[in-house]
Order: C-alpha cells, then structure tokens, then sequence
C-alpha cells in the first residue's frame, strides 16, 4: 500500500514503500493473555505470532494487541522499543477527529500526536503511553488526601483552562480521561480529545447532549435546546474533585432515570471529613445555575490551592462501608446515552 506521514499540523511527506498491511481492515487482535508490564530498558513482549493472533505492522510500528474500543491499540516503535497508543480512523473522517488536536497542538497537558501514518483506507494515529488513568488510581486509594487531591487537581483545572482559553469545549470530562505520565503517579495530562468540540467563534453554546451521565450537569438534562459547553465542564470538573476527595460520586444510582432525577435536583451532601475550602470550592463548581459556576481560570485563583502541603485527612468513621463510598469499578456505562 501506499503510505504518508504527517504530523499534528498536517504536514504530509512521503513515507516507506515497505509497509505491510495484509487487510483492508484492522483484524481482531485479542490476545489469549495480556503481555505482562515492560521492565526498564528491556525489550518489548510481543503476542506468539504463531498461533491465530496476528500482529499488524504500520511503518516502523506493531500493532500487537486491540483494546476495548474497535479503533484502539496497543503499539511498539521497533527501532526504540518505546509503547504507545494507535488509534485508527478513516481517511475521510481522521481530520475532523482530530480537530481539537490541532488547535491545542502547543498546550503541555495534552496526550500529543507523535505520528500520524496514512494508508489507502485508514489513517493510524499515534500517541505516548501513560502509567494508568485517575479512576483507577482515586478506586485503588479509597480517596484522595487533600493535598494530593489539590496538586493532581490544580494541573486538572489548569488544563481544562487552557483548553477553554483555545476554545475547545472537552464535553465528556472524567476522572479516566485524566492519565499519569511518570510512573511515580505525580504529573497528569489528559489522555484523549476525541468528544472535545472546537468552537468556531467565542459562543460556547451547544445543543448536542454528550458525555457520561454520573458526570453530566442539569442542563444538559433539562435543556431542551442549548447550554453552555464550558459551563458544563466545570460541573463535571465538580464531580471530580468530589469524587477524588470523597471516594464516591456525588449522585449515585443503577438506574439511569433515577441518577438523572438526583442531578436534576442538584442536591448533594459532602462528608464533615473535607476541609471547608475544599467544600467551598465543590459547591463553586457545582452550583445548579451555569453563569454561578467559577469559570476554569478562576478555579486555579480558590484559596483552596493556598498552603495545600498543610492538608490532613481527618479519620474516616470505622462504620462508614456503604458500597457508595467507594469510586466503582463502573458505576454506569461509560456508553453516551446523550448522542
């Protein structure tokens, strides 16, 4: 197949003729057992080719195992062994997915484009890896103390800033889409700006209904024609804190009409456990009505991030072990029930 490189800005040269891609489309590469994590300086472990898993090779990149997306999978760089991400597009729609990449090419807390490879039918991004998501990392811990909680929130809300000063609007903000770069689990960057909408002018007003429901705002619930992409953000940006801070979300339900009825109301209770800056700042970000929400850039200016190495987390009561004060493994679907 023919093959092009490019880069985030789209710049296109000409790329190898020795690219094998034996199908039109991506196989199922599921894998029989998950490769076990890479050590230092040692070399990738790649699936038995032998049996009927198959490893596709793009350029100087193999494809060796699909993730849970169809679009998603793990890669290695034969030539510095290093692990990232490829995800697969079209080559009708890879540019309009990458949108929001493009206008926030300079910004550091994003996952970057390293490498853009266009085949005859496909266009395979590829971006670094991570050491884990926030998600899992706030599961693992119960919850977060506050001064931890404040650093890995303060690069959060300092992101989502920059986003919004660009005029991307991330519509689907979450604890996951937030992953570590360093394996000492101290510095974020946000993995993925595949739901972000790039506004064209400074009206950040939209009318789709996007995102995953424990993180969406009552007005995405109750408009019935356009809400404020950013404010949105920054209810979500609520949920989060909540969540880091208290170990569970602030509304809770299996069922789906019952979890939109709590956030409709927007009635919440935070534990005497937090510090009332931390509460002043979830209740800024989580107020019902959108223009009484902090915008991204004031969130960085709370007192809250003021001498946050002072932080304790005061004893939870030993009683306290109600399923709802732990992050779930899946609380709801991940799925967007709003599209």
């Amino acid at each position: 197949m023919s093959l092009y490189r490019t880069r985030p800005r789209l710049y296109i040269s000409h790329g190898p003729k020795d690219v094998l891609d034996t199908t039109p489309t991506l196989p199922d590469l599921k894998l029989n057992a998950p490769s076990p994590p890479p050590l230092p300086n040692s070399p990738p472990v790649f699936p038995n080719t032998s049996d009927s898993c198959q490893v596709l090779r793009i350029g100087q990149y193999l494809l060796v195992e699909q993730l849970d997306s169809s679009n998603l999978y793990k890669a290695v760089k034969t030539d510095t062994q290093e692990h990232l991400i490829c995800k697969v597009f079209t080559l009708a729609k890879y540019q309009e997915a990458l949108a929001a990449y493009f206008r926030l090419d300079s910004e550091a807390g994003i996952n970057h484009v390293v490498e853009i490879l266009l085949g005859e039918q496909n266009a395979y991004v590829f971006f670094e890896g991570n050491h884990g998501d926030l998600h899992s990392y706030v599961r693992s811990h119960r919850r977060l103390r506050e001064n931890e909680a404040a650093l890995l929130f303060c690069q959060i809300a300092t992101i989502v800033a920059a986003c919004h000063s660009r005029g991307v609007v991330l519509r689907d903000l979450k604890l996951r889409k937030f992953v570590f770069k360093d394996e000492e689990r101290t510095s974020l960057k946000l993995d993925s700006l595949d739901d972000a909408w790039v506004l064209d002018e400074e009206d950040d007003m939209l009318s789709d209904k996007h995102g995953c429901p424990a993180y969406a705002s009552p007005e995405i619930l109750n408009s019935t024609s356009s809400y404020s992409g950013k404010g949105a953000d920054v209810w979500s940006l609520g949920v989060m804190l909540f969540t880091m801070l208290i170990g569970r979300y602030p509304f809770h339900d299996t069922e789906p009409t019952k979890l939109f009825s709590k956030i409709r109301k927007g009635q919440y209770t935070i534990p005497d456990t937090v510090s009332s800056r931390a509460k002043s700042l979830i209740h800024s970000l989580m107020r019902r009505e959108p223009a009484q929400r902090l915008s991204a850039e004031e969130v960085l200016e709370h007192p809250w991030f003021n001498n946050r190495h002072s932080f304790s987390l005061p004893r939870m009561d030993k009683d306290a072990k109600d399923v709802e004060q732990l992050v779930p493994r899946e609380i709801v679907s991940d799925d967007d029930w709003f599209t």
